[in-house]
Parts: structure tokens; C-alpha cells; sequence
């Protein structure tokens, strides 16, 4: 793959805007910002009883990167509680070259990111929020 950072398959995950918008009286909510691009990160979610996400919304103002990874997080964290969000985070790492390992579906996706550092945390921003959130 080559290492071109706007792949076809990132364009996609940000136009898909799977879980764009916000929620209706969320269970938690959480906003994260990076300081160094400007980058900003609501995510909404509402929780069963024993903290599994049923639910999950976010609003990003940002790059088409922060906005594909919000979409990747989307179509994966229903159904997960923290630990497995913290797993899902791990495979964004791996995807970024951050962590040993193969990526799974959908961070597959943002193994192009790896070669330019400075963008990483754009993918890993609504992954802190969603922390945050779960916190």
C-alpha cells in the first residue's frame, strides 16, 4: 500500500459519517480538542445497565481524518463496554504503526497515517473523547 495520507478507503469512512450528529439526552457525553490543529470531538453515547454502549453519536470539527476515524469508531463500538473501546483503541495503534500487531477492520484503513506522525493524533482524537466519555 502506498503511503499517500487521503487514501480512497479514509475519503470513504469520512463521507459514510456513520454516527454523525448528536444524541437526544445521552447517557455521557465528552469533548475532546487538539490544540495543535484545531481539531474538536463531541461524542454522545447511551449505555445499558452493565456500560455497554447501545448507542453512539459524534459531532467533529476537524479534518477528513478526525472525521473517518469518528466514522470507523461508529460502526464498531456498539455493544462494547470500556475494556473493549480500550481494545478498539489498540487496533487504531496498530493501524498507526504504534502498537505490534495487525490491524482490524475498519482501522485497516489508517495504516497509510503511520508515515506521517504529526496526523496520528487526528485519528486518536475521537477515540479520547469516547474514552473520556466511558470514564
Amino acid at each position: 500500500m502506498n503511503d499517500q495520507l487521503y487514501q480512497d478507503r479514509i475519503v470513504a469512512l469520512a463521507k459514510a459519517k456513520t454516527g454523525a450528529g448528536r444524541l437526544e439526552a445521552p447517557t455521557k457525553s465528552a469533548r475532546r480538542d487538539n490544540p495543535l490543529c484545531g481539531d474538536r470531538v463531541t461524542i454522545d453515547v447511551k449505555l445499558d445497565g452493565q456500560g455497554r454502549i447501545t448507542e453512539i453519536a459524534h459531532q467533529v470539527r476537524g479534518c477528513l481524518l478526525c472525521q473517518a476515524s469518528a466514522s470507523a469508531l461508529s460502526a464498531v463500538a456498539v455493544g462494547r463496554d470500556a475494556a473493549g473501546i480500550a481494545e478498539v483503541r489498540h487496533d487504531a495503534e496498530r493501524a498507526l504503526g504504534r502498537q505490534a500487531g495487525e490491524a482490524h477492520e475498519p482501522f485497516t484503513a489508517f495504516v497509510p497515517v503511520a508515515a506521517h506522525k504529526s496526523r496520528q493524533e487526528c485519528v486518536l482524537l475521537p477515540l479520547e473523547a469516547l474514552k473520556d466519555a466511558l470514564a
